[in-house]
């Protein structure tokens, strides 16, 4: 599968557990819509050429309804970005306009210092300003073999007189491998005096990855390390970013270790008397589901909702899960079937009247492509399953690894890695 510079400590690991490789040819098959009453319209099909390739990480909306995203491949399709050289990948933004939607590139990667292959999305910044994000390599050349990865800020210039200006790139901190982690990945998440929060796959004092912080020296930027992952009792090799709750804890998942047969874990940070303290809030054995790749959801009432890639009682079909403060006592929402669903590997989304949507991303390699759905919970207790979508791997999309986000007219945006002409699309799901 054409998966470009993603951290094989994530990929190869749990396509090994979870389903076979998937079949580089992709099928292109009639294009189908499986909710009646909803609509599924595919906003740009990705060509691999200028406008980038696989948008794996999905997307971030800001307050006018503009969409933004990366690609991990594509843009500079000249450019030597190892393993295809088929391009370094690039942030774009979708506009939507009275005829239709409006895409082009704010920023191409080049390769090298100024990073490649960008893993997770982008976010926007404190008051919307600027997008935030990370390329999972690039930055110094060593001792990564194509760089280690690194922080950056896209800023449109000042003195833009056409819609389709290129961004600014600042580079916020360039990881050097080992202590300081490698590989960044997952969102960025920033505290009330702007500092960003992140997470390493690889590195740290121990091998297995790092939560890390960057605090602003004007012009640079300052990394703590938070927390080194040890790969015992507090999981290893985070991929996710984290998630902070009202009283300023930190929460992140681990998609390895764990006490409970390396099925993963949750860690929580607090901050007191100056420094951080971790507690293993959750290890997760197979009953409550194993690999938790997704990130965490804060609820209305403080929980926390996650996601595993697989585990659960439905023939390892993966689960979602709540953990509720302070003693992070676990329940299993839903248990996922196996075969199209199986497990999100993003984090769920949940809309005003507590419903929850994510992806699967399904079995290609059986023909399934993955599904969009929806959680609801029913009076009694249960939640119960609505598949919004089911992906055919032609003109829809196909294989979902992504987030959903909603705009203000409560219609449903987000990715597929593969499908369209083989490069991913972006889709919206109207009610």
């Amino acid at each position: 599968m054409h998966f470009r510079r993603i951290c094989s400590v994530l990929f190869a690991f749990l396509q090994a557990v979870i389903f076979p490789a998937v079949p580089v040819l992709i099928l292109v098959l009639p294009f189908s819509i499986s909710a009646p009453a909803q609509t599924y319209t595919v906003l740009h099909t990705f060509t691999g050429r200028k406008d980038g390739a696989y948008p794996f990480a999905g997307l971030t909306i800001d307050k006018d309804n503009n969409l933004y995203g990366t690609a991990n491949a594509g843009g500079n399709i000249n450019a030597s970005c190892p393993p295809v050289n088929a391009g370094c990948g690039l942030v774009y933004e979708l506009k939507p306009s009275r005829v239709g939607w409006n895409f082009h590139p704010l920023y191409v990667f080049h390769g090298g210092k100024d990073g490649e292959g960008p893993y997770g999305r982008v976010v926007l910044g404190p008051g919307g300003k600027g997008l935030y994000g990370t390329t999972v390599e690039g930055g110094d050349e060593q001792p990564c073999p194509s760089g280690c990865g690194l922080v950056f800020r896209l800023t449109q210039p000042s003195k833009c007189k056409t819609k389709t200006c290129t961004w600014k790139e600042s580079i916020l901190y360039r990881f050097h491998g080992n202590i300081d982690g490698l590989y960044p990945s997952g969102d960025l998440t920033f505290d009330t005096a702007g500092n960003i929060y992140g997470t390493t796959m690889q590195g740290g004092s121990f091998g297995p990855g790092t939560i890390y912080e960057l605090t602003s020296a004007k012009p640079d930027w300052n990394e703590n390390i938070l927390w080194n992952f040890t790969g015992n009792n507090d999981g290893g090799n985070p991929s996710s970013g984290v998630t902070f709750d009202p009283a300023g804890h930190l929460y992140a998942t681990a998609f390895q270790g764990g006490d409970q047969q390396s099925g993963g874990a949750v860690v929580e940070l607090s901050y007191s008397q100056s420094a951080w303290n971790v507690n293993t809030f959750y290890d997760f054995s197979g009953s409550s589901g194993v690999f938790p790749v997704a990130g965490l959801l804060l609820d209305n009432a403080g929980n926390l909702i996650g996601a595993c890639a697989s585990g659960g009682p439905g023939k390892n079909g993966g689960t979602v899960y709540q953990l509720m403060p302070p003693g992070g006592d676990v329940s299993v929402l839903y248990n996922f079937s196996g075969g199209d669903e199986s497990g999100p590997w993003a984090k769920l989304t949940m809309d005003a009247a507590g419903d929850l949507y994510g992806t699967t991303q399904g079995d290609p390699s059986t023909g399934n492509w993955g599904t969009v759905f929806k959680l609801t919970r029913s009076k009694n207790g249960p939640w119960t399953e609505t598949i919004v979508h089911k992906f055919t791997g032609g003109m829809d999309g196909g294989y979902p690894l992504t987030n959903l986000v909603f705009d203000s007219k409560g219609n449903l945006y987000g990715t597929t890695n593969l499908g369209g002409t083989g490069y991913g699309v972006v889709f919206e799901i109207t009610p």
